[in-house]
């Protein structure tokens, strides 16, 4: 595929990143990975990616990597992710995820990398009126993690209009698994999304689950979220940036979820059924600002690039995470 673009993935040493560093090179794709490591690992990058340690806020470096490995697209994934960290510490999540995501766009202008690939979120829509949650639903963030995110997408929107640059912004829902093979999962230290806390307890990793909420608007009073496995968020990644190229100039923000459901009783359900572990299950308050639920209408995703998830299924999320977790503390030690 000499014809492929080299694609340069921002955070690609981190979770969902290294899944599109697969994928990428998966379909043959050349690839690059620009990382500070201050949350990711040196050892999930693939020796057949090229590394770059470095922050992505620097203008001038990226400018250097960009003209230097070549790059044709970039997918840019680095950032901070901790929803309760960004309502303490703003700032950070104004500086790494908006200010450095400026930064990048200005590097990849300047460098005329016409394709951008970027990793929003649902959190974007804040408390939606309506469920499942379609891509022109208000987007009223209720806290900086969110708002970091949309006004990246602002920003996007405002350099396509000005440039020869087009984009794809993907809003996860909630992202989990690891790679079906063994070859990447999440790695984080003091993670906070479910699946990944209660695999650490069904692995005596941690002593209990904290169950935020139990009166929820919901059958069961637990919270409901749409769970998407990593690998076919990495899949969608690829398909949109095959679809940026094939629709020169075009730019398009889709929803990436399944369009279903779990309550966090049923995941921790599923999580006890699949280890064959029981979890200690903590009854806490629930968290300001939590929705009932949230679930994605991935009509226009589906239809746009003709994703096909191959791993739509709970239990078969569950199982990969857990696997991962099982031989988690060989990578690290």
């Amino acid at each position: 595929m000499s014809d492929t673009p080299r694609v340069l993935v921002t955070g690609g040493a981190g979770y969902i990143g290294s899944h599109a560093v697969l994928a990428l090179l998966d379909a043959g794709y050349r690839v690059s990975v620009a990382d500070n490591l201050v949350t990711g690992f040196r050892w999930a990058v693939p020796d057949a990616a090229a590394f770059h340690e470095v922050d992505i806020g620097d203008t001038e470096a990226m400018v250097d990597i960009l003209q230097q490995d070549d790059i044709g697209a970039i997918m840019h994934f680095a950032g901070s992710v901790v929803v309760p960290e960004s309502v303490e510490n703003p700032l950070k999540y104004y500086g790494n995820n908006t200010a450095a995501t400026r930064s990048l766009i200005e590097a990849a202008v300047t460098a005329k990398v016409p394709h951008f690939i970027f990793s929003s979120t649902a959190a974007t829509y804040g408390i939606p009126k309506e469920s499942p949650v379609r891509e022109d639903t208000p987007q009223i963030p209720i806290n900086p993690y969110g708002m970091s995110k949309l006004m990246s997408e602002a920003m996007l929107h405002d350099t396509a209009a000005a440039h020869d640059f087009a984009f794809v912004a993907l809003r996860y829902f909630n992202v989990a698994g690891a790679d079906p093979d063994g070859r990447a999962g999440q790695a984080t230290k003091g993670a906070t999304h479910l699946i990944k806390v209660a695999s650490e307890a069904a692995t005596g990793k941690r002593s209990h689950v904290d169950v935020y909420g139990t009166d929820y608007d919901t059958p069961d009073g637990t919270g409901i979220r749409d769970y998407i496995h990593v690998t076919d968020l990495a899949a969608a990644h690829v398909l949109a940036l095959d679809w940026l190229r094939e629709n020169k100039g075009e730019s398009t923000i889709m929803n990436a979820g399944y369009k279903r459901g779990f309550s966090v009783l049923e995941v921790l359900d599923s999580v006890e059924r699949v280890s064959g572990n029981r979890i200690v299950r903590n009854m806490a308050p629930r968290r300001a600002g939590d929705p009932d639920a949230l679930i994605s209408d991935n009509t226009k995703i589906l239809a746009t690039l003709g994703w096909q998830p191959q791993h739509a299924d709970l239990d078969k999320i569950v199982k990969h995470a857990l696997d991962w977790e099982a031989q988690l503390h060989m990578r690290q030690n």
